[in-house]
Order: structure tokens, then C-alpha cells, then sequence
């Protein structure tokens, strides 16, 4: 079972929230301790002061001088009490009996707490204890004579309470603060959520993840090299097979984060991304090998950040396109042959339900007669099996189109040297033969010669029609690619045969001493 998937506004919103937390009660519990040893040490401070205050009264030492029954010195401590808003303020004598109270029943009586103990004996303290009036803070202050002999104490009390009271408001008023903090946070988070998703295209992180693995696998699983470069020219991608072909030629395995121009200096990416446009099947040379490629730059809210190359040997291709070419020529032919056997047997169905049994017998002896001799004729002229059988295929589609066509074999062709010559043969002869066979298809006249003469290393290619024959306007333009007077996405046969000659190093002309139809005269290099 896969773990449950959260969405990124759900989890940027935990986190601040869980920081802002967190961050409210480490600051809650710092204050806390803070403002109570604040508050305690304002309150000791309170107290201490009024103590120290009474004990320096005239009027205290005087009552506690002349044995007062404290009608003075309560008065006087009533008034301080209520003018400092303590709990109380208590003057005490040497022996510990009460000259002045907020309740004066309890004036003459021994002070509660047991805390006075320290005070009698001339030690100012603060302390903690319960008394009639309940728990207090209590600040004890000796009081002296002008003999400076120690006649009494004198303690002021304050209610905890008022220090919890303290403590308790400062709680709340971090607690509202903590609750406001959260509520920003959260709505923070949400529109930090919402930018961080407009920058993702609306994508989750586990919906990225998800998609850069996939485009990861596909990357590495095509068969075509990949190169990638940031607008800087540094290579940022290489997939698998662009590593291979990169080992086959001999350039190091490990490309990525080098300079464009330092690892491929021919590769024209650069140049891409200075034009913003893309440039499609070009032919790079590296260390003698030749690279068929496409290049396009990579295009983020109108702005060019970077490019991207794709590029396989050309070998390869061209070995692919002889596999194609010759699965093509090889169902053409047994299509153009089938049709024509099927139409013999039409015939020969026909003169067996009319009983002329004679007529049939000269009929096939004709069939078989023809069809040997122009096998042989083929190939004992032409030892490329695959070239004579392409030509043999072409023999059946001129039948089919009703084309007389003959092959003049002036000299024995051998096979080629190498095999990619055999290719470029076929692409060559095979659109020149194409395009006299569609020529000629509303002529009354249909012939069609093909030469061949292998001398010297040199192959002589004639190919001769009857048909309409080509304007001179049209010279200059039949070998261009996409060029044609037939329709659109047409064009493409001589341009192809221009490009096989080439790369063949060969020459193509056109003989204008023709009275009808058009001859196409090509001679190629040709190693036995």
C-alpha cells in the first residue's frame, strides 16, 4: 500500500504553523520566567521601600520610644498602607507584639509567621509566609534610635496573588499573540502555497517527482544521442546513447558540466542559441565520423534558456534506409508480379474453358521462354544480386504500367566494394525510373532504356523516356528539394538522386540533344 500523498499547501502549511508554534511557546516560557522574576523583584522592591519608609518615621520610633499603645503608629501605617496599596504594614516591638495592624483588634497581639525571628535581631530580609490575612511576600526592616539601638521591626505584606494576577495577564496577552501569529502564518502559507505551485504549473512535488523520473527513463531509453546546454553553452545532459556514440569516436565519457565549444566545437548549438531558430538533419564531422542531427533551443516564458541536440551516426541511418529500401523494393516487385501473374492466369483460365488447348500450350512456352531469358539476361550481367533484383522488380512495375522497358547492358557491372555504393544505386536509378514511368502515363508512346557501362572504375547510368520532356525553364529547379508540377508534398525523388550522386562524388546532366522525352546521363565512381 503507498503512502498517503499530501498536497504542498497542506504540508508548507504544518510546517509554518508547527515553526510558529513552537517559536510562540519557547518565547512564552522565556517570558514567562522573565516577567515573573520581574514581577517578584518589582514587588520585593515595592515592598522593601515602604518598609525601610516606616522604619525611618519619626513617628513610629517616637510611639515605640514612649511604650505608644500604637494610636499613632496605627494611624500613621493605615495611611502608608493605603497610600503604597500593600496588604499591610506591621510594627513590631523587641518582643515581637503588634503595634499597629489593618485590623486592629489583633494590635497588642504576637505576630504570626515565625518569620519575624531574623528581623528582631537587626537582619533585614524578605520572605515568604502565611499570616492572618493569608500567604504574602513580606519585607522585614529593623528599626533604630538616634542611639542607633534596634527598638523594633517594622513588616510590609503583599498578596501573591497580585504577583500571579501579573503573571496570568502577561500569559493571555502572549496566548493572543500566539493565536494572531498562527492565523498569519497560515495565511501566509497558503499564499506562499499558491506562488509556489504558479511557479510549478499547478504541480505537486510528488506529481514532479513522478514526471522527472518518467522523462528520466524515456530520455536514456531512446536510441538517439541527446545533448542539452544552458544558455552559458555548459552541457547540462547527456543521455546513454549520446555517451556510447560519444566513446565510439573517441571523446571523453563524462561531458557534463563542460564548455560546448572546449567538448564539441563543430556542433553549431551555440549558434542555435543565438538564433532562437531550429535547424533540422545537418551533418557534423567528428574524428571522421559523420553525425546526422536536429537542433532546437529551449524557449521558457519567450526567453531562450538553453538548447538541445539530438544526432545519430549517419551509417546507422543509411544502413536502416538500405533495410527499408530493400523491404520496399522486394514488396514492390512481388506486388508488380503477383499482379502480373494473376492476370496471366485470367487468361490461361479463359483458354482452358474454350478448349484451346493448343493456343494455351504456345502461350505459356512464351511466358516461361520470356520470363527465363530476362532473368538471365539481369543476372548474368549484373552481379549485385541486390542491384539485379531491384532491377527485376522495376521490369514488373514498368509491365504493370503498360511501359515497353528495356536494360542495355553494354558491359558486365560488377559488384561494388562496398556495400552503401549499392544503396545509393538503387535510391539513384530507382527515382530516375519513377519519374519517366509517371512522365509517360498519358502518352500513347510508353518506352523506357536504361544503360549501364562499368569502365575504368567509372559507372555510366542512361536512362532515356518517351515522354513530354522537361521544360527549360524547369533546368535549374528539378534538383530542388520540395520542387515539382505535380502537387504538393512532392519534390523529393531528384532531389534525392542530386544527393546520392554527391555523396557518391559523381555528376548528373541532362542531354538537351534529345528530340523526345528527357535522358538523364549519370556517371559515379565505382570500385569493383
Amino acid at each position: 500500500m503507498s503512502k498517503q500523498k499530501y498536497k504542498l499547501s497542506t504540508i508548507i502549511i504544518f510546517f509554518v504553523c508547527l515553526v510558529v508554534l513552537i517559536s510562540l511557546l519557547l518565547t512564552d516560557l522565556l517570558i514567562s520566567h522573565t516577567v515573573s522574576e520581574s514581577i517578584r523583584n518589582n514587588q520585593e522592591e515595592k515592598a522593601k521601600i515602604v518598609s525601610r519608609t516606616v522604619a525611618k518615621s519619626e513617628i513610629v520610633i517616637s510611639g515605640l520610644e514612649k511604650e505608644d499603645d500604637g494610636g499613632a503608629i496605627q494611624e500613621y501605617t493605615v495611611d502608608i498602607q493605603q497610600a503604597a496599596d500593600v496588604l499591610f504594614v506591621v510594627v513590631l516591638d523587641m518582643n515581637g507584639i503588634r503595634k499597629s495592624h489593618p485590623d486592629s483588634e489583633k494590635i497588642g497581639k504576637r505576630f504570626v509567621g515565625g518569620d519575624e525571628k531574623e528581623v528582631l535581631t537587626g537582619e533585614e530580609h524578605i520572605s515568604i509566609s502565611k499570616g492572618t490575612l493569608g500567604e504574602s511576600l513580606r519585607s522585614f526592616t529593623p528599626i533604630y534610635n538616634d542611639e542607633n539601638e534596634q527598638i523594633g521591626a517594622v513588616s510590609v505584606g503583599i498578596l501573591l496573588n497580585n504577583v500571579e494576577k501579573a503573571l496570568k495577564k502577561g500569559h493571555k496577552n502572549i496566548f493572543i499573540g500566539s493565536i494572531v501569529g498562527i492565523l498569519v502564518g497560515i495565511v501566509g502559507a497558503v499564499f506562499l502555497a499558491g506562488y509556489i505551485k504558479k511557479i510549478l504549473f499547478g504541480l505537486e512535488p510528488f506529481m514532479i517527482a513522478k514526471i522527472h523520473e518518467e522523462r528520466n527513463t524515456m530520455l536514456h531509453s531512446v536510441h538517439e544521442g541527446i545533448i542539452a546546454v544552458d544558455k552559458n553553452s555548459t552541457i547540462t545532459l547527456v543521455n546513454k546513447s549520446a555517451l556510447k556514440i560519444f566513446t565510439n569516436i573517441g571523446l571523453s565519457d563524462n561531458p557534463v558540466g563542460m564548455k560546448l565549444t572546449e567538448y564539441l566545437p563543430f556542433s553549431k548549438l551555440d549558434r542555435v542559441l543565438k538564433t532562437g531558430k531550429p535547424e533540422k538533419d545537418e551533418e557534423i564531422a567528428v574524428n571522421g565520423v559523420t553525425l546526422l542531427t536536429n537542433r532546437a533551443p529551449l524557449i521558457v516564458n519567450k526567453e531562450i534558456v538553453g538548447a538541445i541536440s539530438t544526432f545519430r551516426d549517419k551509417t546507422e541511418v543509411h544502413q536502416l534506409a538500405e533495410q527499408l529500401t530493400g523491404v520496399r523494393i522486394y514488396a514492390e516487385a512481388l506486388r508488380a508480379q503477383s499482379h502480373e501473374f494473376m492476370n496471366r492466369l485470367h487468361v490461361i483460365l479463359g483458354m482452358v474453358r474454350m478448349e484451346f488447348y493448343d493456343e494455351l500450350m504456345d502461350f505459356i512456352n512464351e511466358i516461361v521462354d520470356h520470363r527465363v531469358n530476362e532473368v538471365s539476361y539481369v543476372t548474368k550481367d549484373i552481379k549485385d544480386p541486390v542491384l539485379a533484383g531491384f532491377i527485376m522488380g522495376k521490369l514488373s512495375t514498368a509491365r504493370e504500367n503498360k511501359v515497353e522497358m528495356k536494360i542495355d547492358n553494354e558491359t558486365i557491372i560488377p559488384k561494388p566494394s562496398e556495400d552503401h555504393v549499392t544503396h545509393e544505386l538503387i535510391t539513384i536509378i530507382g527515382n530516375v525510373i519513377d519519374n519517366a514511368i509517371e512522365a509517360m502515363s498519358e502518352m500513347k508512346e510508353k518506352k523506357l532504356k536504361v544503360k549501364l557501362n562499368y569502365n575504368k572504375n567509372q559507372l555510366l547510368i542512361k536512362v532515356r523516356d518517351s515522354g513530354p520532356g522537361i521544360k527549360e525553364e524547369q533546368f535549374t529547379h528539378i534538383f530542388k528539394k520540395g520542387y515539382s508540377t505535380k502537387g504538393q508534398n512532392r519534390g523529393y525523388g531528384l532531389y534525392l538522386v542530386s544527393k546520392s550522386v554527391e555523396t557518391l562524388g559523381g555528376s548528373i546532366q541532362l542531354n538537351l540533344s534529345v528530340e523526345k522525352g528527357t535522358e538523364f546521363i549519370i556517371q559515379i565512381p565505382y570500385n569493383r
